[in-house]
């Protein structure tokens, strides 16, 4: 079943997962409940360059969140409980989650493990809201928060605020956008990132009103035709309805690596990106997809980052022709500094063939 809120009614609701990874952990393990959890790498906080994937709320008061080393985690709380990533456990847990959310006969369109908008057609959302909550909780004995928008963007965005409610609810829609986003930094705008907040503020556009009334053809002038007219919507509470039970496709696929310690030798440099590329090949026969790019990543011990693509002659699964390729991208580098981190992307053709 497809279709969009104009379809089936007058709103989108975003269901967020409350620190999902560190909840599914705490599911299985009930004695670890109210302690601080910290989920990454293969949970060994003393092994350098592993970060977290998620901490719990417990965890969280001590500074503790998601891209923090685990190193500098374990000297924040020492008495945290770190445990290693169990993808498959995830994905099983998202899985009852999602089938929960189809339950209510409302379209569902799943965002990763813990993230899904509903289009529903409904009086009353908040109750509806509610009820949702309530029934994951009862059903898979984990927690969520939902937002409420007349938008993607303002039900997203709506998802923070009620992070922070004690009803865990909250709605954004056209009567109070303005007046709640409307002082707010640019940044606060999901899909706005420092950099274009930094970009905007050299023109003197700081606040979300800013933005929203900014013209049009000066934000094209300074973005492009298509971005910057599109963060004037942004700031206006977006425009996207549209709400698809359709599958996710990957259009790429992507691994990287961060080495315990820096990479100096060239051949062990090309050898670690062969293996990665030969990985992915293997992951896309069994999605049943092909590549036709390479794209390698190069991470020095400076933080210094470079990313680099070729152009296969042809869709392939073929490994060693990707690996090869690979190998090729890698040797268009000039790579003069320690490497700290390698990654391969391949770009897929489409599921119905190449173009």
């Amino acid at each position: 079943m497809t279709g969009s809120t104009s379809e089936l009614g007058l709103w989108i609701l975003h269901v967020d997962m409350d620190s999902f990874l560190a909840a599914v952990e705490v599911r299985r393990r009930p004695e670890l409940r109210g302690r601080p959890v910290v989920v990454g790498g293969d949970g060994d906080p003393s092994r350098p360059r592993q970060v977290v994937a998620t901490a719990s709320y417990e965890a969280r008061v001590y500074g503790i969140h998601s891209g923090m080393p685990l190193q500098r985690a374990f000297r924040k709380c020492s008495g945290a409980i770190f445990l290693p990533s169990d993808h498959s456990a995830y994905d099983a847990a998202s899985t009852e989650v999602m089938e929960v959310l189809r339950g209510f006969g409302y379209v569902v369109e799943v965002w990763g493990w813990d993230e899904a908008f509903l289009a529903a057609a409904c009086a009353n959302p908040e109750a509806l809201a509610h009820t949702i909550r309530a029934a994951i909780e009862d059903q898979t004995r984990l927690t969520c928060a939902v937002g409420i928008g007349d938008t993607k963007e303002r039900a997203k965005m709506a998802t923070r605020f009620a992070k922070n409610s004690p009803d865990r609810v909250h709605r954004l829609d056209s009567t109070n956008w303005m007046t709640t986003m409307g002082d707010r930094n640019v940044i606060e705008l999901w899909g706005i990132g420092k950099r274009t907040a930094d970009r905007l503020a050299v023109h003197n556009v700081r606040t979300v009103a800013d933005l929203a009334l900014a013209n049009r053809d000066d934000l094209a002038a300074w973005f492009g035709p298509t971005i910057g007219p599109s963060l004037r919507v942004l700031a206006r509470g977006g425009g996207s309805r549209a709400v698809s039970a359709e599958p996710w496709t990957a259009r790429s696929k992507s691994r990287e690596v961060t080495f315990p310690t820096d990479l100096t030798d060239p051949r062990a440099i090309a050898d670690q990106v062969s293996a990665m590329a030969r990985d992915l090949c293997a992951d896309i026969i069994n999605d049943g997809r092909q590549a036709t790019h390479v794209g390698v990543t190069v991470r020095t011990r400076t933080f210094f980052t470079q990313v680099k693509t070729g152009k296969l002659p042809e869709a392939t699964t073929d490994a060693e022709l990707v690996a090869a390729a690979a190998r090729r991208v890698l040797a268009r580098f000039e790579i003069t500094r320690p490497v700290r981190l390698l990654g391969v992307r391949l770009d897929l053709a489409p599921v119905d063939g190449p173009d």
